[in-house]
């Protein structure tokens, strides 16, 4: 048996190349893909040869999740329970997609990944998977062999394998559109986490004293630049992880739903992923009409639901992206924000084909509006009120 095995370099993956060719006999093909996690992958190849696999591809797809997934996920304002910004999950479906390439390539028989059964990353993976190389067969030697972290790491040094058990206590996953912290005191919900578990946000006592504004620019509801300079996604993404970092903002600690069922405590810092989403909001504001806002807020709900349960090829994801897309064709505009002290403030805000109409709005005697005209209208709107409130008497 041939498998391709999606290989992140971490526990679950490194000992699931041995479990494989010892429950299976199979010749492992471990596929890293990069969305912008800072490892060495270098020495990833090198762990994963020195595990046992047969063959080691390493895919960029860095440019790929910003333009295909990201900007997807920054037009639907993406936020599960108006707090996760998918960061781990809107990976899923392209690393799945890149492993099944490698594996009707390499002319496997299966798929692998090293999710366990109790989280949400088998939901999509094996969906994707499904989708992308459906005649393949998938496994998941975690939640096969359904050992906890201590067993694993018991089989690992037993059989010689590759890794840094004190490498961190917690479980890390990371990539350009933020970073997952969980396991060890986080469990605990009423436990705060301590400094280290954080990379990109620093503690509100080391950030500046001085606060920093920044003006983002978006054409068509993607981000194109950044204080006035043109610059690709990579670019404005890193730079806004760098930026909001530095002043302690952009950390989500929430108690989060999963797919099957279960709750979790979730830790995340994402502050590019909040900047983004959040300045996209306030200027789509600034454009589309009421009702189409609170339409668009119904299908942004099920779009991050979706990509949360691993749908993220299922048609109707399609089909709400075609709904997405119109919706910002007039989204072009600018954001001003501030930020200080782990707070982002939305201070300013234009656009090029603006609903907000300052010359009808404005208290001042310049004013085009007719308020008269506000009286008529405020009678028929309340006269179902009224009629009702007289036949109940």
């Amino acid at each position: 048996m041939k498998v391709a095995l999606a290989y992140s370099g971490g526990l679950d993956t490194t000992v699931a190349i041995r479990w494989l060719q010892e429950k299976y006999g199979a010749e492992v093909y471990t596929v890293t893909v990069d969305v912008g996690q800072e490892e060495d992958f270098k020495e990833i190849e090198e762990k994963a040869y020195k595990s046992g696999a047969v063959k080691h591809y390493h895919i960029d797809a860095r440019q790929k999740f910003a333009e295909e997934y990201v900007a997807r996920a920054i037009k639907a304002n993406a936020l599960y329970e108006g707090e996760y910004p998918l960061s781990s999950a809107l990976s899923r479906p392209l690393i799945a997609e890149e492993v099944a390439k490698i594996a009707l390539r390499e002319g496997c028989d299966a798929v692998a990944h090293g999710c366990t059964g109790k989280g949400n990353d088998q939901l999509r993976f094996d969906a994707t998977f499904a989708a992308t190389a459906p005649d393949l067969k998938i496994l998941a030697p975690v939640r096969e062999w359904n050992m906890n972290r201590e067993d694993e790491i018991e089989y690992a040094l037993k059989n010689g394998l590759p890794i840094n058990p004190r490498k961190s206590r917690f479980s890390i996953d990371e990539n350009l559109w933020g970073r997952s912290i969980e396991a060890a005191e986080l469990e605990d919900p009423w436990t705060e986490p301590p400094n280290e578990a954080f990379k990109l946000v620093k503690p509100l006592e080391e950030t500046p004293n001085t606060p920093e504004e920044l003006v983002i620019g978006f054409t068509g509801g993607i981000p194109t630049s950044l204080n006035g300079e043109n610059s690709t996604m990579l670019e404005i993404i890193g730079k806004l992880n760098k930026i909001g970092g530095q002043h302690g903002y952009g950390v989500i600690d929430h108690i989060e739903d999963r797919v099957i069922g279960l709750k979790s405590r979730e830790v995340y810092e994402a502050p590019a992923a909040l900047i983004l989403i959040k300045t996209h909001m306030d200027l789509e504001k600034m454009i589309l009409g009421r009702r189409h806002l609170s339409f668009k807020q119904q299908i942004d709900k099920t779009w991050a639901e979706m990509i949360y349960s691993g749908l993220w090829a299922d048609p109707l994801r399609k089909a709400l992206d075609a709904f997405i897309d119109e919706s910002q064709k007039n989204v072009t505009g600018e954001v001003r924000i501030k930020l200080y002290k782990g707070t982002m403030r939305i201070t300013g805000r234009r656009a090029e084909k603006a609903a907000y109409a300052k010359e009808i709005i404005t208290y001042s005697r310049e004013s085009l509006f007719d308020q008269k005209a506000g009286e008529g209208f405020s009678k028929l709107w309340s006269l179902e009120t009224r009629l009702t409130t007289l036949s109940e008497k």
